[in-house]
């Protein structure tokens, strides 16, 4: 069942050219409909942006220009081997918070992707949304053998799934809290 659309929202699409009416026509006789697009687009932005963030060629050294002299300056007396510690722990904890994010923002088209409104915690859509999760972090860590100065690690897969099931797990706690399933 669509969803309602306000009159405000109708009148602007009908402003932009009628941008609301029907499917979306890729080419090839492929359609996708505007809600599914609307619904699926802030998901496959973010994995344009790890996939391109992954495609760096060296970006522990990246990171590390920008972190390094942080860390130096807040701790002037800490020796290099403990530094290098924190950069890798504070890399680790970015790749949790990335794919945390990329698991809400797929568990949310999955949601929307439901027929029939359902309520707004599902485990099974939390799986679901998961399990893509996971899958995405395996051809993410694949696509990483071919880069120069990179490798593929199958514990990178664990951390990213991790941040996934953070992510959803954040995600059930707020909903709990504000009592909404």
């Amino acid at each position: 069942m669509p969803r309602h659309r306000s009159p405000a929202r109708e009148a602007l699409a009908s402003q932009l050219g009628g941008c609301s009416a029907g499917p979306i026509r890729l080419g090839y006789g492929m359609r996708i409909s505007r809600q599914a697009l609307h619904d699926w687009l802030p998901s496959l932005l973010w994995m344009a942006l790890i996939f391109s963030a992954s495609n760096d060629a060296g970006s522990a050294q990246h990171s590390s220009r920008l972190f390094e002299p942080l860390i130096r300056w807040l701790f002037p007396l800490m020796v290099q081997a403990r530094v290098d510690e924190i950069h890798y722990l504070f890399r680790k904890c970015a790749h949790l918070a990335e794919f945390a994010l990329l698991a809400i923002l797929v568990w949310r088209a999955i949601r929307h992707a439901t027929p029939n409104r359902p309520p707004p915690w599902r485990w099974s859509q939390a799986a679901l949304a998961l399990l893509f999760v996971a899958l995405y972090a395996a051809s993410d860590e694949f696509h990483q053998m071919f880069i120069p100065g990179r490798c593929g690690q199958v514990s990178d897969v664990f951390v990213d799934a991790s941040g996934g099931a953070i992510g959803l797990g954040l995600l059930w706690l707020v909903g709990k809290l504000r009592k909404r399933w």
